[in-house]
């Protein structure tokens, strides 16, 4: 969100071209629909225990196609009665949607059926550049001592490899010069798309003007794979205090900046808990992140200690990790173009649940 209240957040997609198909609705990231009549009232035959059986192990429902995200149901299970933790994942997962449609607000189902008609309509027409960034291959896209440092999972072993300029900013090499180069191309072919399909798309954030949310055109598989396996293992580490060893969820995009596009950014906090920003080229001057420390909603505006002023200047396939909250901005590109990857981190589910779980007791509790 901006500092000024204007708020740096998703924007709602644009509404589907091709209405019409029927699909229950998507949360976070849902693949699919589990069929079902949603309309029909509401009948419990059971009740969700107070308190979670923490002996129980959820299942896992990524396999099956759901219309919320699978981790959704893996968070509601410990709460289901005894009588259900041993009945078939179907049962449980028909007890368990019948439970979130009643509650789920009407608008918000809304909103995520038409985030995912929107979705499956650019995924189903556009043609991938290059197929072999659609899944995780660690030894071609990052560089080795990063590798390692992730394969040796120590927090010595990751302070080998990163530098912490500021309190709380940590950069270190990521990304191969070749992983940079295939990714830069992939957008350029998916703008390219969308300028001849005439497609209205939907922008990273409420700031950014340029750019593209490489969700939506098929990436975000591998992105939740970036984020579990290698940046949340450092942000277990560095970041515990934001829920660093909970990271769930993502929203990946890739901003522009240079002549025709973005020319900088202003003073903002992220909409994350942990945010991954990665320059992935071209040839650019200008564009250095600043940082300003981090504050609280209540005095986000404040200034600024001289331990806590930073700039940083992009290199290509060079990270920078920080908090959600730690204000910043970009100044601005003065000459070429500058493309970088952005990966908000977040603990969704892990907040959410517990909040829906709650909501859900004030009509079904024990």
């Amino acid at each position: 969100m901006s500092t000024d209240g204007s708020g740096d957040r998703r924007e709602d997609p644009p509404p589907p071209q091709n209405n019409g198909s029927g699909a229950i609705a998507s949360i976070g990231g849902g693949n699919g629909v589990v069929s079902g009549d949603s309309s029909r009232p509401f009948v419990p035959s059971q009740r969700l225990r107070l308190n979670p059986n923490k002996d129980h192990k959820p299942d896992n429902y990524d396999d099956l196609q759901l219309d919320f995200n699978p981790s959704i149901f893996s968070s509601l299970e410990p709460y289901l009665p005894p009588s259900m933790l041993s009945v078939s994942r179907e049962a449980k997962v028909q007890f368990m949607r019948e439970i979130l449609l009643r509650y789920l607000p009407q608008g918000e189902q809304t909103r995520a059926q038409r985030h995912r008609e929107y979705r499956q309509k650019i995924i189903s027409n556009y043609q991938p550049l290059h197929r072999e960034l659609y899944a995780m291959h660690p030894a071609t896209f990052f560089v080795p001592q990063f590798l390692k440092a992730i394969n040796d999972n120590t927090e010595e072993g990751f302070r080998s490899i990163m530098s912490e300029p500021s309190p709380g900013v940590y950069t270190f090499e990521m990304f191969q010069p070749h992983f940079c180069e295939l990714l830069l191309h992939e957008v350029e072919n998916f703008e390219n798309w969308v300028n001849e399909a005439k497609f209205r798309i939907m922008r990273p954030n409420t700031m950014n003007k340029f750019g593209a949310v490489l969700d939506d055109f098929g990436l975000e598989t591998m992105l939740d794979k970036l984020m579990e396996g290698f940046i949340r293992p450092i942000s277990k580490v560095f970041f515990s205090e934001v829920g660093g060893s909970t990271l769930d969820s993502h929203h990946g995009f890739v901003v522009e900046y240079g002549k025709d596009r973005d020319v900088d950014l202003g003073f903002h906090v992220d909409d994350s808990e942990v945010t991954l920003n990665v320059c992935l080229g071209k040839e650019f001057s200008g564009g250095e992140l600043f940082f300003r420390g981090t504050r609280c909603d209540k005095h986000v505006n404040t200034g600024s200690q001289s331990e806590e002023i930073f700039d940083y200047s992009h290199v290509p396939g060079k990270a920078v990790l920080h908090r959600g909250r730690h204000r910043h901005g970009a100044r601005a590109t003065t000459a070429g173009h500058r493309i970088n990857l952005l990966l908000w981190c977040r603990r969704y589910f892990y907040v959410s649940c517990s909040v829906f779980i709650m909501h859900i007791f004030k009509w079904k509790i024990n």
